[in-house]
């Protein structure tokens, strides 16, 4: 289970549907994570992805489709 009263301030996030965000604060409490792309040859920043992202029990499975 996450320790989501840890805030990485080196890692900054806002997507308060992750497990691992710190809910009082715009951090990950990850100590790190990995960043992937779902593109073939990435060029912009929105080609990335957080690989450490785990959807947090509140989400509802139906809505990340």
């Amino acid at each position: 289970m996450t320790d989501n009263n840890y805030a990485n301030q080196c890692i900054i996030c806002n997507v308060t549907s992750c497990a691992h965000h710190n809910k009082n604060r715009n951090y990950c409490s990850l100590e790190a994570i990995r960043v992937g792309t779902h593109e073939p040859n990435p060029t912009v920043p929105p080609c990335t992805d957080c690989q450490s992202f785990t959807p947090s029990c509140s989400v509802p499975a139906d809505s990340m489709v």
